[in-house]
């Protein structure tokens, strides 16, 4: 059994990643953020799961889907609204934008709009604790279709003969952009693929965050011991097409109403009442916090400056 406080604690977080999306939808709808906007929306209990097992000292590498992730190691909703909005008060300045969040002072190494181009970023970070001696563990996030570029097997493989304290947590909503894993993969359970690396490997229900906690609190335990790595698969489905204006028609309809019934909020709000004991009035008043401080990041975010056209291209000019 679990405290009621931890899973509050859950049941905040993929609720302020379930609030965030929305509400930048919203904000993207009405032009206030430009290129493009990836939810998260469906794969809320794997950032929240992962990010929950691992030390404040630990680190992560991020996606293009990567607002969960940075809400969920600790970053703070107005910086990342100020910098979905391009403003100088968020954590790039406004440089980065929806697809590259970075916060160093979480451990968030940063996100990555090249589909893949992260695995080897946290292969060197875990390299890196290698060389120090540390017992810090870095959790890699990456999709499916990251799978099929070269640098996951050499990643893979690189960690695994210097038994690196890499923790691949492979987010598998089941497409890559439009393409079912099905038609993209003869053995659509990718997690096999590590057989061949000689790298331990699970599967796990990824609308489940104690299931994922659970196994990334096994697999970070083996890391620290210095048996690493180890690949989480974590199966789950987007709640709707790739970005904001992809209606997702290719999604079928059943298959999306079984993940839709099976809501990653829905279930960590059972857990809260079931086995915290948590109160419909407890809960209401988690729900309406978070809204609030939405409200306030967007408030924070909209009064904040643009970028200074003269200091970016001084920037360009000195790198």
């Amino acid at each position: 059994m679990y405290s009621l406080e931890f899973l509050e604690q859950l049941y905040r977080t993929i609720y302020t990643i379930r609030i965030f999306e929305t509400e930048c939808i919203r904000l993207y709808r009405q032009g206030l953020i430009i290129g493009y906007f990836h939810p998260y929306l469906g794969e809320e209990a794997i950032a929240t799961g992962v990010c929950a097992a691992l030390r404040p000292d630990d680190y992560i590498v991020s996606t293009h889907r990567g607002h969960g992730h940075c809400i969920a190691r600790g970053g703070e909703l107005p910086k990342m609204v100020a910098e979905v909005l391009g403003r100088e008060a968020g954590y790039c300045r406004g440089r980065g934008g929806s697809m590259h969040i970075a916060d160093i002072s979480t451990g968030n190494i940063g996100a990555n709009g090249i589909v893949g181009a992260g695995i080897p970023i946290g292969v060197g970070a875990g390299l890196g604790i290698h060389i120090r001696g540390g017992d810090q563990v870095v959790a890699v996030f990456f999709s499916d279709g990251a799978c099929n570029n070269g640098v996951f097997a050499e990643s893979l493989n690189l960690a695994a003969i210097w038994d690196l304290p890499v923790v691949f947590v492979l987010e598998n909503n089941q497409y890559a952009v439009s393409s079912p894993i099905e038609e993209m993969s003869r053995v659509p359970d990718l997690h096999k693929r590590t057989e061949g690396y000689g790298v331990p490997a699970y599967l796990v229900d990824g609308n489940d965050v104690l299931a994922v906690y659970e196994k990334t609190s096994e697999a970070i335990g083996a890391c620290r011991k210095g048996k690493g790595p180890v690949l989480i698969e974590a199966k789950t489905y987007r709640h709707g097409g790739h970005h904001v204006n992809d209606p997702g028609l290719y999604m079928p309809k059943d298959r999306l109403e079984y993940y839709k019934a099976r809501d990653p909020v829905k279930l960590a709000r059972e857990y809260l009442m079931q086995q915290g004991q948590c109160s419909e009035q407890h809960l209401a008043a988690i729900e309406q916090q978070v809204q609030e401080a939405m409200e306030q990041a967007v408030e924070f975010a909209k009064n904040s400056p643009e970028p200074s056209v003269e200091a970016f291209v001084k920037e360009v000019e000195r790198n």
